[in-house]
């Protein structure tokens, strides 16, 4: 009989331990998709400084392409102008886009690819979109473990009470980057 009047009161320890280490995971999680997009941004302004170099090395050898200049130019303001983190994944998708015409350009200009500041600038550039793209993924993973965990139980019920927002946008590519660009020499 005795020790039925301690079921209660181990219960409720039980129940005021676990408490605490339920909100810690949010904000333990809140705070690694924090940091996995301070990671994505640090890497995506990485690329940033690297476009003009690139696309300066590539004008004087293909003049006539202004307007796959212009196109990420006016990208490359968008992102540096970007606040929130929806315009910033918007713009990066943009951005990636003219990248790939710019890539695509330079095809065309055998000479463009023996020199060798373009040929550093585009190994700087492609391990920079590696790095991007790893960066997606890791902030993907923490976006994926904060939503499993605020949309779950208790986890919805300590988000309520803490006052976390709700769950976190994921990095996705924009529509129709499955599709190659074509760029046509042709006005």
């Amino acid at each position: 009989m005795r020790s039925r009047n301690w079921i209660p009161v181990v219960a409720l320890l039980l129940a005021t331990g676990c408490g605490p280490c339920g909100y810690n995971r949010i904000v333990q999680e809140e705070q690694g998709v924090e940091q996995a997009w301070s990671q994505v941004e640090n890497q995506l302004q990485r690329r940033a400084d690297l476009i003009p170099n690139l696309v300066e090395a590539v004008k004087g050898y293909a003049a006539h392409e202004s307007e796959v200049f212009s196109n990420i130019a006016n990208a490359r303001s968008a992102m540096m102008g970007a606040t929130s983190r929806a315009d910033k994944i918007t713009a990066s998708n943009q951005l990636d886009g003219a990248l790939s015409r710019l890539l695509v350009v330079s095809e065309a200009y055998p000479q463009l690819k023996a020199d060798g500041n373009f040929a550093r600038l585009m190994d700087e550039l492609a391990g920079t979109e590696n790095r991007i793209s790893t960066e997606r993924k890791r902030y993907n993973e923490a976006v994926l473990q904060y939503n499993t965990d605020v949309r779950g139980i208790p986890g919805a019920w300590w988000a309520k009470i803490g006052g976390f927002p709700g769950q976190k946008e994921y990095f996705k590519a924009q529509a129709g980057a499955e599709v190659a660009p074509k760029v046509s020499f042709t006005k």
